[in-house]
């Protein structure tokens, strides 16, 4: 007997970019989008078309580049969002609207000021709007967790009589536990008319640690969707993390009479791509992605896993992409296999110029470490992806550090095409390089994060750095890449500053 079909619902390009700082450019979501593709998702929710005119054309190019996955773009149950969002995702071959509206009494009384029947008035136009541009409609009902379960029935059967084809109960603010959620769903299931004539979607946050069991839950009880994002990543504590929810339905398979289309040696990939685009390092202990998800420190541990590997792994980490962390290139491999690993790992080059210069670059850097991995590559054209027209460029760089001295940076700048010299003292010579961009630029940024990953095994490893700078309410994260990690934090605070600069207004909203 044949399994029923779960569909996976990726919004880490809409909710995913709402973590503090992991705003995304439109190349970068493309090169997500591309990932998410690969990896075989059903739908990707690639951004809120009315949030600003960057999320607009960043939908529109996902949408003409993405053959094999839905493209969806998130609206407000209002005409203006629903009509950007429908032009947004028009060049699809396969297109989504997913328009919401908030139902709990808290959220209609105090956000919405609105009655419940303009609630419900409301959310019937906007699905008779958004069939206009397509017949593949989801409604959601903003914080149903917290709404009444008549009100949620009243509304669920208004909007299916009004042609909507996935209906999303979404626990907006993470407060619920796995046997409420799923009898919530039942109870759903049960009561709403034409519920057998739609797919019964779920989107849970995960502020009290929940998000995946609670979708789980939602399964057992009849979702048949399960909208998510890669690392978990999203607003407040994150949403049910993709990785998880695909690897437990296909673990447990004896429990959950379903199964996903998700070619699940991508997810590796996918996750550190994320990762390295977002600036949000992925926990070591992170369930499937992790570093050590399938590390044995333990001696009895690893005696069993040496004589059988199911002693203590339920799952082989071939199967969701570790193996393909592989040594792929060196200082002697030509353009034409650099090239083509670009391609393999879905990198967009946009022209031989292009390619060329990413080349000479890695050239350079096969000179400083000998082994290049597929990390390297990222990180690599992460670095080349930064548009030309930086207002804040890293022209060169001369730091001393020397037992009982005081370390020094001195720093050669672009501003807006000038060159500026700048010099500062620091505790260190991370510190001092930083207050010397400070001195010169002057932004008056809070710091609130600074990290160091290693992108790859060994001494002679790039040093990615993360740096989280708050300015005038708004927050950004700058990455940069380098075997010399004072250089890193350099290029990465000038991404930051980059990102300050050219940042513009968008709405967040939250489901």
């Amino acid at each position: 007997m044949s399994k029923q079909k779960l569909i996976i619902f990726d919004t880490t390009l809409r909710d995913g970019e709402q973590s503090p700082g992991a705003s995304m450019t439109q190349d970068e979501k493309l090169r997500v989008a591309r990932q998410l593709e690969r990896m075989r998702v059903d739908v990707i929710e690639a951004g809120f078309a009315a949030a600003s005119p960057g999320d607009f054309n960043a939908i529109h190019a996902i949408a003409e580049t993405i053959k094999d996955s839905t493209v969806c773009s998130l609206a407000r149950a209002n005409e203006n969002d629903i009509r950007k969002a429908g032009e947004a995702i028009r060049p699809a071959p396969s297109r989504r609207i997913h328009t919401f509206i908030a139902t709990s009494p808290i959220h209609m009384e105090k956000k919405l000021r609105m009655t419940p029947d303009q609630v419900v008035e409301a959310a019937v136009k906007a699905i008779g709007i958004a069939r206009e541009y397509t017949d593949d409609v989801e409604f959601s009902a903003e914080d149903a967790v917290r709404s009444d379960i008549d009100f949620l029935c009243r509304v669920f059967d208004a909007v299916i009589a009004a042609g909507a084809t996935t209906i999303n109960v979404p626990d907006t603010v993470g407060y619920s536990l796995p046997s409420v959620w799923g009898e919530r769903m039942r109870t759903l299931i049960e009561r709403v008319k034409g519920a057998d004539k739609v797919i019964w979607s779920t989107h849970c946050h995960n502020d009290l640690g929940m998000a995946v069991a609670n979708s789980l839950s939602a399964v057992l009880a009849g979702a048949r969707q399960v909208e998510c994002t890669i690392n978990g990543l999203g607003e407040r504590a994150g949403n049910a993390s993709l990785e998880e929810v695909v690897m437990a339905v296909r673990t447990r398979s004896d429990i959950f009479d379903v199964e996903t289309g998700i070619d699940t040696t991508q997810i590796v990939p996918a996750s550190r791509l994320v990762s390295q685009i977002t600036g949000y390092p992925v926990q070591p202990n992170k369930a499937i992605v992790g570093a050590n998800a399938f590390a044995h420190e333990s001696g009895i541990h690893q005696d069993g896993v040496l004589k059988h590997r199911e002693t203590y792994e339920i799952m082989r980490a071939q199967d969701v992409g570790w193996a393909q962390n592989r040594l792929v290139l060196g200082k002697h491999s030509g353009r034409n296999a650099f090239k083509t690993r670009l391609q393999e790992l879905g990198i967009p080059v946009a022209s031989e110029e292009a390619v060329n210069a990413a080349f000479a670059h890695f050239k350079e850097l096969a000179d400083k470490k000998h082994e290049i991995f597929d990390e390297d590559l990222q990180a690599l054209m992460s670095d080349e992806g930064q548009p030309a027209s930086e207002h804040y460029k890293l022209v060169s760089f001369k730091f001393h550090s020397e037992t009982g001295e005081t370390p020094h940076a001195e720093l050669t700048l672009s501003i807006g095409g000038a060159e500026t010299h700048a010099a500062a003292d620091g505790g260190g010579p991370v510190d001092a390089a930083l207050k010397a961009i400070e001195q010169v630029v002057a932004s008056g940024s809070e710091l609130l994060l600074y990290s160091v990953n290693a992108i790859t095994t060994g001494t002679d490893a790039q040093g990615e750095v993360t740096v989280r700078l708050a300015n005038g309410g708004r927050i950004v994260n700058g990455q940069g890449a380098d075997t010399d990690i004072v250089v890193a934090s350099a290029k990465a605070y000038l991404n930051a500053l980059n990102r300050l600069y050219q940042g513009s207004e968008r709405l967040n909203p939250q489901l």
